[in-house]
């Protein structure tokens, strides 16, 4: 799943509050001695309250997919042991500072940062290869502070894992992610499957642990800055899928074997891999 996100834009923070005090005076000869002392004013700052605390690591929150998919969450964390959708990998700040002045938390800079930096802190926390993440079912989302948090100068940027049941839900978990994939093979549980194949119309990535006909087994990695076209992105993997379907088939002589590419828009997204299919 590759989410695009974005959040309303940070007003300036901080505020002043002065209090002029000058003198009044009905006449008489104190009043013109005091008329004649220079009006003296006094201004007071109101110190701005420190930032609400940021997320924990390790928390864990009941989220609905449409809540996994903002940009920021308000959903209070449940106690882990109780079913949950999500879990909070890793906590950071964000380089939200340039040349003395604060970015806005929905700046290009900002978001590129946080949309980095999670994904590429998942395969830790999984234990597994960036090629096990890939065909897995689980996935990194994150959140950035409020508007009115980043007014009162909340920095931090949140890192949760998730697991993807279907193309629009998440599976409930009972315990976090942590080491999912450590191991020489991943769990039908954590698996990326198809209802179908990759081409077919009713195609629906699941978990291998649902009812499934295909299996995603390999991983097309490109290295290109820019989109090579769609033509050299689906020859790139014909012969590695073929390759990769007969290693794993029972009957190296008769099997089938698919291959998915990924498109202009899904690069552009930071999609830059394809994924090779067989029946099982």
């Amino acid at each position: 799943m590759s989410i695009l996100r974005r959040t309303a834009p940070v007003l300036a923070a901080g505020t002043a509050l002065v209090a002029l005090l000058a003198g009044c005076s009905s006449g008489g000869e104190a009043d013109k001695k005091a008329g004649n002392e220079p009006t003296k004013a006094a201004a007071t700052q109101t110190p701005a309250p420190p930032p609400a605390p940021g997320p924990a690591v390790g928390a864990c929150y009941q989220l609905p997919f449409d809540a996994a998919v903002a940009p920021t969450s308000e959903v209070e964390p449940v106690d882990c042991s109780q079913q949950h959708t999500s879990v909070t990998f890793s906590v950071g700040n964000t380089d939200a500072v340039v040349d003395g002045h604060l970015v806005a938390v929905d700046s290009e800079r900002v978001q590129d940062q946080v949309a980095q930096a999670c994904p590429g802190r998942l395969e830790k926390y999984l234990g597994g290869s960036l090629t096990d993440v890939r065909l897995s079912m689980v996935r990194s989302i994150w959140f950035t502070p409020t508007v009115d948090e980043s007014d009162a100068g909340a920095t931090w940027f949140r890192c949760d894992a998730v697991l993807l049941d279907g193309s629009a839900q998440l599976a409930g978990l009972d315990s976090d992610l942590k080491g999912a994939l450590r191991g020489a093979k991943t769990p039908d549980k954590y698996a990326m499957c198809g209802t179908a194949a990759p081409d077919a119309k009713n195609f629906e990535r699941v978990r291998c642990s649902a009812k499934h006909s295909w299996r995603a087994i390999e991983v097309i990695a490109f290295d290109q800055a820019s989109y090579p076209g769609q033509n050299k992105v689906r020859s790139a993997g014909r012969t590695r899928c073929e390759d990769a379907a007969a290693d794993v088939a029972a009957d190296p002589l008769s099997f089938k074997w698919g291959y998915e590419w990924p498109t202009k828009e899904q690069w552009e997204m930071g999609q830059k891999f394809g994924r090779c299919w067989t029946t099982d």
